[in-house]
């Protein structure tokens, strides 16, 4: 018999730190510092400026890059100093999120404690965390080229990779935590894969609306503007409709407004499917879950947008995003065999 209960723990761990590095990399980006920071040592990295030459010598470097010559160049060293830790704590939880999914993991390994299963599972892993730490330093380069801002592909490339490695690391926690399995409906389960997969585009579409600062643009709910479902800029005729959907800012908003209904109604659709079936304890408790958690996202993002992306609002609606993404493999896994 694997000792399980500490490779849970381990797991689970990491679902925490993904979470935490998800939430901090919001903030960093709703308070514009995820360009402060303009090079990337692995080690040297992780210890901050520590005297008043180090805070100059990095104040200078972030000097000879397009946020500071195009945007922030009337900041003095103490705004450069404001912006510069969210960004340096986001790499340094990114740094430790390795060191705890690298050392632990050579730990069972030579202690013997996980199956070739999971051996293969926690080497997927460790790729995926590899692959999102160098997506991050890709994103970044975007940034200090020519524009003082990074391209919304790269983000969100970023965000759902994170995202993906969250749920397939509680996946993994799961599988050991839930070994059993039980007959179940395949329809069923179709359709929560359904909801997974809209889910994820809507997480896509939130990453473009980020990225393109879109949510600043049509403060207004229900409607895009007053009387209008649709603004006419997600329209325009000099640019094709499908590249504004992914690249203009009126209509990449409109796609993500659109879509949350969408989602609300596969979610409910689930639920009220749910209700005829015989199902454990576990599964009801998992779209229990999902319906609550669809209705406070979905109210979560009126109020992110009509308050035009209040820092502390916009991480809520991160927030959301997770817990939803959360319900959503919890309950998916529990329908699986």
């Amino acid at each position: 018999m694997k000792d399980n209960k500490k490779v849970i723990y381990w797991l689970l761990t990491g679902c925490l730190l993904i979470f935490l590095m998800v939430i901090v990399g919001g903030i960093t980006r709703l308070t514009n510092s995820g360009l402060s920071i303009s090079n990337y040592k692995l080690i040297s990295g992780t210890i901050p400026p520590l005297n008043q030459q180090e805070w100059e010598e990095a104040f200078e470097l972030y000097k000879q890059y397009p946020e500071y010559q195009k945007l922030h160049y009337h900041f003095n060293l103490d705004d450069f100093k404001s912006i510069y830790f969210w960004e340096w704590i986001h790499r340094v939880i990114g740094r430790l999120i390795g060191v705890v999914f690298l050392l632990p993991f050579l730990y069972f390994l030579i202690r013997k404690q996980l199956s070739r299963p999971m051996i293969k599972k926690a080497i997927i892993l460790l790729g995926m965390g590899a692959f999102q730490g160098f997506l991050g330093w890709y994103m970044v380069k975007s940034g200090l080229v020519d524009m003082p801002w990074v391209s919304h592909y790269r983000l969100a490339m970023h965000l759902t990779t994170a995202f993906i490695t969250f749920a397939y690391t509680l996946w993994v926690a799961l599988d050991l935590i839930y070994p059993e399995r039980k007959k179940i409906e395949k329809s069923f389960r179709n359709l929560i894969r359904l909801g997974m997969g809209v889910l994820l585009i809507q997480i896509i579409w939130g990453a473009f609306v980020a990225g393109l600062d879109a949510g600043l643009i049509h403060n207004f709910w229900p409607m895009m503007a007053e009387g209008k479902l649709i603004h006419e800029t997600v329209y325009t005729e000099e640019t094709p409709l499908w590249r504004n959907f992914i690249e203009g800012k009126s209509g990449v908003q409109f796609v993500h407004r659109y879509l949350a209904y969408i989602v609300v109604l596969v979610i409910g659709y689930i639920w009220y499917i749910s209700r005829k079936l015989n199902l454990t304890d576990p599964q009801k408790n998992g779209i229990n879950f999902l319906l609550f958690m669809v209705f406070v996202q979905f109210i979560l993002g009126i109020f992110t947008l009509i308050n035009a992306v209040p820092v502390w609002l916009g991480v809520l609606h991160q927030v959301g995003a997770f817990m939803l993404l959360t319900g959503m493999t919890f309950t998916l896994h529990r329908f699986s065999k």
